[in-house]
């Protein structure tokens, strides 16, 4: 087993190499979206740990310090089954429903991991410059010694101590998932029982985040999905600042999960009165829906867009769809919508001529809080708007929503379109 002394510095040169492909991995199975050239045998690295089971490396040393959750934490451990942890080893294979307490946990793909089959890969790890940490499961079988399917993940931790100290990001990323569940789980064939979670978890009983499809088999589907805002199938990306969850402030919003059916956010509410603060992909407007979960009790708007007034449509359950208040809202002031809130509101008013970049992750970012504690799945829709105008200006736009073309003004005469793509967001807070 390494210890902290031999995670490897590799040229820059080659750490660019092995990011080049980022931009144009078209899914999952791309070369170049798991990253090596770090040497070693396989060249991910060092070898983190022998063939085992449930087994964890030596205790490693951090190339530079992170917050995690209000936390400072310079070396870490890695686990066999898919995680990294920093106060102790964890041999734990079937995965704790988040959260988990007094154990601060980064888990790309927590499940158990066995690498003792003679065809299966192993754990390796790999620091290519000061400033990044990359571990790597490489097509590592599942209890006992099963090499019939396999998978390949990596968790990469960025220093981002440029933005303050002790920021950093988290990486994910999905090469092949093939089996969800040892036999030990309840598995039979690596599927079924209690399949892998996914996500992060402070250890405070509070502070978590869950990828989609964790603890159910649609975990496989984390290869075809993305968070980013040009989505790379297989490719999720985390930004802790000053110690908290993406969502928690407007600098740091909540960005979507990119699926086939719309913007899907899923998160746990904890503190009623911290709002959730969201970015999805905006056009002229868009619709908040709650799917399960309790309603909306506010609303927090952004300024600076246009003349910062925007128009409240609640929704009509007799006429089965969205009426214009009467009531305009003002960027930056809190609107309360009342004793046991709405389950849905339409957002318009946004000037064309704004022509907000939908690829800007602070172009309109809204604040959010709930009637009640718990869990929570709502949808955002984006609105789009049709012209007959010969000469339209388009919006940009990345490829997850429907064509947009402005004109100089906006008037009643438009139509809502849902997005090809889907931004489903998984988020526990």
């Amino acid at each position: 087993m390494p210890t902290s002394s031999i995670l490897k510095k590799l040229s820059m040169a080659t750490l660019g190499a092995a990011f080049m492909f980022i931009g144009t991995a078209s899914n999952a199975q791309a070369a170049g979206l798991i990253l090596d050239g770090f040497g070693g045998s396989a060249g991910f690295g060092d070898l983190a740990l022998g063939r085992n089971d449930d087994g964890s490396s030596n205790q490693l040393n951090l190339p530079f310090q992170i917050n995690f959750f209000g936390e400072t934490f310079d070396n870490f451990y890695i686990n066999n089954n898919g995680n990294l942890t920093f106060r102790s080893p964890l041999g734990t294979f079937t995965p704790n429903s988040f959260p988990i307490a007094n154990q601060p946990i980064i888990a790309p793909y927590w499940a158990d991991v066995d690498t003792r089959c003679g065809l299966c890969g192993e754990v390796y790890v790999a620091s290519p410059n000061p400033d990044t940490v990359v571990v790597t499961w490489n097509n590592v079988g599942y209890y006992a010694a099963n090499n019939d399917k396999t998978n390949t993940f990596q968790t990469v931790l960025r220093n981002r101590s440029d933005t303050g100290a002790g920021n950093f990001d988290i990486e994910y990323r999905y090469g092949q998932l093939q089996w969800t569940t040892g036999d030990a789980s309840g598995g039979t064939d690596g599927l079924g029982g209690t399949p892998a979670q996914a996500g992060f978890d402070a250890g405070d009983n509070t502070n978590f985040l869950t990828l989609p499809g964790s603890r159910t088999s649609e975990v496989l589907n984390l290869q075809n999905l993305s968070n980013l805002l040009t989505p790379v199938p297989g490719l999720w990306s985390f930004a802790i600042r000053s110690g908290e969850l993406p969502g928690s402030t407007p600098e740091n919003p909540l960005l979507p999960v990119v699926t086939e059916d719309g913007f899907l956010f899923n998160f746990n509410i904890g503190d009623l009165n911290r709002p959730i603060f969201i970015d999805p992909v905006v056009a002229i407007g868009y619709d908040y829906i709650v799917d399960s979960g309790p309603n909306f009790a506010s609303v927090l708007l952004p300024t600076g867009i246009g003349d910062d007034l925007y128009d409240l449509w609640t929704f009509d359950s007799l006429l089965n769809d969205f009426v214009d208040s009467g009531i305009i809202l003002a960027g930056g002031d809190t609107y309360n919508f009342g004793a046991g809130g709405v389950n849905r509101f339409r957002i318009l008013g946004i000037e064309p001529n704004a022509e907000l970049d939908p690829n800007d992750p602070t172009a309109f970012v809204t604040g959010l809080t709930f009637t009640s504690t718990g869990q929570i799945q709502l949808r955002q829709v984006p609105i789009t708007q049709n012209t007959d105008i010969q000469t339209p200006r388009p919006v940009p736009e990345p490829s997850t929503i429907l064509s947009l073309c402005l004109v100089a003004g906006f008037g009643a005469n438009f139509r809502r379109m849902r997005s090809k793509k889907v931004n489903k967001f998984r988020i526990e807070i």
